[in-house]
């Protein structure tokens, strides 16, 4: 029986990637080890998406041929969103490779192992969950129709394929009968979910099915798009009892400048009236964005703007990207780039801007009592880390409980918090009895 090690980097639509390829794997009776160095294969689920990315993938490509050239039994095989896009690179430069794969490319995998059996019309059956026992990613749809000029995803995934909205509940069934508590929501553009299947804006529709699935207490969206966010998606929000008040809509930038360069369908008043509509229905939402620095094109002008826009608009959560050259778009072909290091210290400047707002936010909650979910314990340092319906596993806050050993507390299970003190990205709580 021949053991595989899969190694998977990326974003969440890509840890959904891995876990599918794995349900196949154990389906087709290999074993999956946790040890590279105990594997006949290693599998590199690898990210393209920008530099820092493509490098990581590089490096741990670098390093499975470190092992095969320990052991040359060993196999490496490449698969995932930089082989998608960079096959014919990875053959000329790496060419200790074994087998180069794309994105989704299952059949293909299972062939090269020596087996012809794929069930990829089942995947979703067989698939075999990597997060923790508590939360879990669906991912409802692939590819993108949108064309901004910084991204490459439309060249890597195609064009948006929506799953359908039984496969999806049944999966999600699958998934709670299991015993996770908090479904994620993931797709490249989620407002778009259910147009190419059902000819109009269905992600509305896919929710109230979903709140249906027992056993679910928490199910969170993430990367809605601005351009046709569906507004009554807040009205469900408000009402549910398992949609959590949380909004993750990046948006990019805010100057009108940028966006049009950057080909986005957004205005800075459009994008205005978005996120107030969003406070406005839903009165504790947590709104997280992302926004890029040093977009080519980018003035000083629009860089105070956007800085205005952060400081008045009060992100609870914000992450950030310095714009990465990806050849094939767009902005590639754009000469006004913006130097790197002008666009680093923006990212710097931005950063310490949001650190100041992510504290005054967390201290004004001491002393409130929040529901949180336990996410795990740290049994050297004593203390468990949880998370509030406003935050995301790994991109977001955590709330730190120092461990006691009289009442000892239960990964994956709900509980009563009162916040005692704060910091820029933690919240500090005692359980309440």
């Amino acid at each position: 029986m021949k053991k595989i090690y899969v190694t998977t980097l990326g974003c969440p639509k890509n840890v959904v990637d891995s876990e599918n390829l794995m349900g196949l794997l154990k389906l087709n009776k290999y074993q999956l080890c946790d040890n590279p160095n105990d594997s006949d294969v290693l599998i590199i689920n690898t990210c393209g998406f920008i530099n820092d990315a493509k490098e990581e993938s590089i490096q741990a490509i670098l390093e499975a041929l470190q092992l095969k050239k320990a052991d040359p039994t060993k196999k490496v095989f490449v698969a995932g969103c930089l082989s998608q896009r960079y096959r014919e690179e990875i053959e000329y430069e790496i060419p200790e490779v074994d087998a180069i794969f794309g994105v989704e490319e299952y059949s293909e995998i299972l062939k090269a192992l020596g087996t012809g059996h794929a069930a990829v019309d089942n995947i979703h059956r067989t698939r075999l969950i990597s997060t923790p026992r508590h939360y879990a990613y669906l991912k409802i749809s692939e590819g993108c129709d949108h064309t901004c000029a910084f991204c490459a995803i439309p060249k890597i995934r195609g064009k948006h394929r929506s799953k359908p909205m039984e496969q999806i509940a049944e999966e999600a069934a699958k998934i709670a009968e299991k015993g996770i508590k908090e479904l994620i929501l993931v797709s490249q553009d989620t407002s778009h979910y259910g147009r190419d299947l059902y000819g109009k804006q269905s992600i509305v529709a896919l929710l109230q099915k979903l709140e249906s699935v027992p056993g679910l207490e928490w199910i969170r969206v993430l990367y809605w798009y601005p351009t046709n966010f569906p507004t009554e998606a807040l009205e469900l929000m408000r009402d549910s009892e398992k949609l959590v008040h949380y909004l993750d809509l990046p948006i990019q930038h805010i100057s009108g400048n940028v966006l049009r360069m950057m080909r986005r369908g957004d205005t800075r008043e459009s994008i205005i009236r978005l996120f107030a509509k969003a406070r406005e229905t839903v009165p504790d939402i947590a709104l997280r964005s992302t926004v890029i620095l040093g977009h080519p094109g980018e003035t000083k002008e629009d860089f105070e703007e956007l800085l205005r826009f952060v400081s008045e608009t009060e992100f609870d959560r914000l992450g950030s990207f310095v714009y990465s050259d990806e050849d094939g778009t767009e902005a590639f072909t754009q000469s006004d780039k913006v130097p790197p290091s002008v666009a680093e210290e923006r990212q710097r400047m931005l950063m310490e801007l949001q650190r100041e707002i992510s504290l005054e936010k967390n201290r004004r909650l001491i002393g409130s009592e929040m529901k949180v979910l336990i996410d795990e314990h740290n049994a050297d340092l004593k203390f468990y880390s949880a998370r509030t319906y406003r935050d995301a596993p790994e991109i977001d806050n955590e709330v730190i409980i120092v461990d006691d050993k009289n009442k000892p507390l239960k990964t994956g299970e709900f509980r009563r918090v009162k916040i005692k003190d704060a910091t820029e990205y933690e919240l500090y709580a005692e359980i309440i009895e």
